[in-house]
């Protein structure tokens, strides 16, 4: 698939991103990436600053979820202070954000962290360094996510919460595909290069 090719539908929404990296390089490739992929992007420098951009750090300056529509939040694992996986639980933990989806990001293939993301609740884990096909399988989580999500809406008028959360649930846990690893290349995504080196 051409780059241009990514962008190729005008006529839906722009998808917006957080990528949160305290490297101001892998902040710039991730940035990059999605970018290519038509995607707005804000860029922060630690869990920290995530926070209060999402409007947890309980300061009444920071930005609200009504004042902001963030698709999908892009974290790296290992940050000093506040890490990627106790961002991803404190974003959990948030009636008004846990819907997002969370991608945890590190260059180091460790299965008992992976599994810890996971189990807490991350949409995926990606082996850096990121790739152009790592992006384009995200912006894909990203809109059956905005699909599923308008649906939802749709739902909430007419069913009660319980069952809209329900379906929500097992339809986001049943989308994560399982891809043949039967070959790979530069572009391959890191959730098959996680398989393969493990």
């Amino acid at each position: 698939m051409a780059v241009g090719d990514l962008s190729s539908s005008s006529s839906s929404p722009e998808l917006h991103v957080l990528a949160v990296d305290d490297s101001f390089v892998d902040r710039k490739i991730i940035e990059r990436l999605l970018k290519i992929s038509a995607c707005k992007v804000t860029t922060v420098e630690s869990g920290t600053r995530a926070l209060h951009y999402l409007g947890l750090d309980g300061d009444k300056g920071s930005s609200s979820l009504k004042d902001l529509k963030v698709n999908l939040i892009v974290t790296d694992y290992s940050m000093p202070g506040l890490t990627g996986y106790e961002l991803l639980k404190k974003i959990k933990e948030s009636s008004a954000l846990r819907e997002i989806p969370v991608v945890i990001m590190s260059s180091e293939n460790i299965q008992p962290r992976i599994q810890q993301c996971m189990t807490e609740g991350a949409e995926d884990f990606l082996l850096k360094p990121v790739k152009l096909a790592d992006v384009q399988r995200l912006k894909e989580l990203i809109m059956r996510s905005g699909v599923a999500e308008e649906e939802e809406e749709d739902k909430a008028k007419h069913s009660c919460p319980n069952r809209i959360l329900q379906k929500y649930t097992d339809s986001s846990t049943s989308s994560s595909s399982h891809d043949d690893v039967s070959s790979l290349d530069d572009d391959t995504p890191s959730s098959k290069r996680m398989k393969l080196e493990s």
